[in-house]
């Protein structure tokens, strides 16, 4: 029987965001990537590396195309105008789009199998699915699940995307802001009275202000909010949005024990 060359899948990647830098480098794939974002910080080596070539908004057409990609990894919506300006010089794009929980598990699974690593792929996934059962189990038996509010920015205050949302939830806390979470865009989920998010009195509050420094002592400021049970007990924290807000590996692992460690804080102290 002939010997026939099975394709290996893309050799020469460019990731537009962090979350499929990270994947790949966690696969032993990193050889593939060939360009990565400017706001890629997980595995800190990358950024040595790689040549960045976009931020998130916009990126180095020209400089891309000279890296000779034959496949380039995007997210969602706001890439839109990048994907179609690569697809027109004839270069491979594939976007995703995962907001919650499963698709991002079906992000990593689709990544794997492209680079030829779906096995590998399916075990580190199961690691993250274990410990994220094990962190559910543990919130279940907490007395009492805190309110929390995610503040992805400050000025709009922005809410929780849906899988920070669904990792509230999995950490033991509740998502003051539910209803904002099935909100794909995030002018979708601004929150123009300030004074509603202090009515529904959060216990715990977690800010991720998009690589911007979170300051708890501005939002302990704010008019009216000396009140709230977050403020009053010192519950105000900071998660990295490189940690929490890239929808990848990150979130489900370092984001989510980051998460239930201050949910298993507040419960000692005030369950």
């Amino acid at each position: 029987m002939p010997h026939i060359d099975l394709p290996r899948g893309p050799q020469r990647i460019v990731c537009l965001t962090e979350e499929t830098t990270e994947w790949l480098y966690l696969l032993g794939q990193e050889d593939r990537i060939v360009g990565i974002s400017g706001y890629t910080v997980r595995p800190r080596r990358a950024r040595e590396e790689k040549p960045k070539v976009s931020a998130f908004l916009n990126a180095k057409i020209d400089k891309i195309l000279a890296l000779r990609p034959d496949c380039v990894f995007g997210f969602s919506d706001l890439q839109a105008d990048i994907a179609a300006e690569l697809i027109r010089k004839g270069v491979q794009v594939t976007v995703f789009n995962q907001r919650s929980v499963e698709e991002i598990f079906s992000m990593l699974y689709q990544v794997a199998a492209m680079v030829g690593q779906a096995e590998r792929g399916l075990a580190l996934m199961a690691a993250m699915r274990d410990r994220l059962h094990a962190v559910e189990e543990a919130a279940k038996a907490l007395p009492r699940r805190p309110k929390v509010f995610f503040e992805e920015w400050d000025e709009p205050h922005i809410s929780a995307i849906r899988w920070v949302s669904e990792l509230v939830g999995i950490a033991g806390g509740e998502d003051c802001f539910p209803e904002l979470a099935a909100q794909p865009m995030g002018k979708d989920r601004i929150i123009a009275d300030g004074a509603e998010i202090a009515r529904r009195n959060p216990d715990i509050i977690v800010g991720s202000w998009c690589g911007k420094k979170f300051r708890p002592e501005k939002v302990a400021a704010r008019p009216g909010w000396e009140a709230v049970s977050a403020v009053k007990n010192g519950q105000l924290f900071e998660i990295k949005s490189a940690d929490i807000l890239q929808p990848g590996p990150a979130a489900l692992t370092d984001g989510v024990e980051q998460l239930h460690r201050i949910v298993m804080s507040w419960s000692k102290a005030h369950g």
